[in-house]
């Protein structure tokens, strides 16, 4: 039997079936190495190090520098009797409650302004947000100051209602970031409304949340110094002792430990927001 030049030049091994080539299962081409898995990322010991030990450094050659100080009487009177530490945990205090207190109105509120029942109040409650961070700190703790009266209640109310926007914000994108598609295949599996929310929409939200929580941490440390013109207490009692008196010492100091809580808050909640974001959400190399 005649064959064609096509037929004679096919490798051996390779069958014609209705016009396409095939090979035998013993002479199959390797196949290709299954991607690279991908790792989730953890914390490098730079991240874990490198910040705690520069404020380890800032905060020792403040000390020496202290140690070394000609202090007059006014500068030794503010910083005697534990003044210093006193000011220090009421700043943490007034920090972590205000924090708190932050959590749980701007977190719920966020979810329920996406419930379909509640979203055409969502640029009403966006709106008043706005106005409570768009006033100045000093002007908001004045008049909770009038209303109020002195004291760490009219502190804690000025720093929470300052900090609720960038945690409330950052909740409402999250949840609306979520693929509907994702949210679909989760009710057609029979999960219910709560099932969801708890299992596939604030899981897929917790990068966007914890990076609300965070400028927010920053943001209260920072408020925070404003509470000693309301009676608060806090870092802010030596900074402005320092600058009324004009005591370069205790106005050093109290901005010193100010920016080093900042920095260590920050340094924290970036910690917690890789450790805490959910697995599956995790990106590495």
């Amino acid at each position: 039997m005649s064959t064609s030049p096509e037929q004679r030049q096919r490798p051996e091994g390779e069958h014609e079936v209705k016009g396409l080539a095939f090979r035998d299962d013993d002479e199959a081409e390797p196949e290709a190495p299954p991607p690279r898995a991908v790792t989730a990322r953890r914390v490098s010991w730079q991240k874990l190090t490198f910040l705690p030990a520069l404020l380890v450094a800032v905060l020792l050659a403040t000390w020496l520098w202290f140690r070394q100080a000609d202090l007059d009487p006014i500068s030794e009177n503010a910083l005697a009797d534990g003044q210093v530490s006193k000011a220090l945990w009421q700043h943490i205090e007034l920090t972590v409650v205000s924090t708190f207190f932050v959590l749980i109105i701007a977190i719920p509120l966020g979810i329920l302004l996406t419930r379909k029942a509640f979203r055409k109040a969502t640029p009403v409650a966006m709106t008043i947000a706005n106005m409570g961070q768009a006033t100045p700190a000093i002007g908001l703790l004045a008049l909770l100051v009038i209303w109020l009266g002195t004291g760490t209640r009219s502190a804690l109310i000025g720093i929470t209602l300052y900090a609720i926007l960038p945690v409330l914000s950052n909740t409402i994108a999250g949840l609306k970031a979520n693929d509907p598609t994702l949210l679909e295949a989760a009710r057609g599996i029979g999960m219910s409304s709560m099932g969801v929310l708890s299992r596939v929409e604030l899981p897929l939200a917790v990068p966007l949340i914890l990076a609300g929580v965070r400028t927010a941490l920053v943001l209260n440390v920072g408020t925070a110094t404003l509470a000693t013109f309301g009676g608060g207490g806090g870092l802010g009692v030596l900074i402005t002792t320092g600058i009324t008196n004009q005591r370069m010492p205790v106005l050093v100091l109290g901005s010193i430990l100010t920016v080093s809580l900042a920095l260590l808050v920050d340094w924290l909640a970036s910690l917690a927001e890789l450790l805490l974001r959910p697995r599956g959400l995790e990106v590495g190399t």
